[in-house]
């Protein structure tokens, strides 16, 4: 697997440092996207209809976000020191990281954010996608991490939002319509 790591990390990273245009749009991707991001999920959840809906929303992101990028990647990180390429190439990146390299906890996070909104809403979901794709694929044409880090933390992300969507299934009937006996109706929202 580290062969096939080091041979698409090649592909990619050959065309950094060669065009100034090109490596400005990986910065951005790699470094400034992810606020972006963050700020349209929050415009997401603001818009939703009736506030049990926004803090749900809100609420879901948040918990799939802490489970997949402060809990489950920090974990490997403890135990898998896994260097970043520029460190095993001694390439310079276009920017500098620190920790480990495996799993991407920039994966982990927007994986998770954008699983998260895909189930409230399919089409700002594919957005969410296509831009988590997109940083992934700049943080590997930056060098600071290997594709599988990115595969990696985007399973952390997408499967850490799923098992809370999963785990939230009660509370998504009682707001769309299934109130249970003595409990307030969903109408209300």
């Amino acid at each position: 697997m580290f062969a096939l790591d080091r041979e698409v990390f090649g592909i990619i990273f050959m065309a950094a440092h060669r065009n100034a245009f090109w490596n400005v749009v990986a910065v951005f991707f790699a470094e400034y996207l992810p606020y972006l991001l963050v700020l349209a999920f929050l415009v997401l959840a603001y818009y939703e209809k009736g506030w049990r809906r926004k803090v749900y929303l809100f609420c879901e992101g948040a918990f799939a976000v802490v489970i997949a990028r402060g809990i489950v990647t920090e974990f490997f990180h403890y135990f898998f020191l896994e260097p970043r390429p520029f460190l095993y190439y001694g390439i310079a990146p276009l920017f500098n990281e620190t920790s480990p390299s495996f799993p991407s906890g920039h994966a982990a996070w927007f994986f998770a954010l954008a699983m998260t909104v895909w189930y409230a809403n399919r089409r700002w979901g594919w957005w969410f996608f296509a831009l988590a794709i997109a940083m992934g694929w700049a943080r590997v044409y930056a060098g600071v991490h290997w594709p599988s880090d990115i595969i990696g933390g985007a399973a952390i992300g997408i499967l850490a939002a799923a098992g809370v969507h999963w785990a939230f299934a009660e509370n998504r009937k009682e707001l769309a319509g299934g109130a249970a006996p003595g409990q307030t109706s969903p109408a209300v929202l």
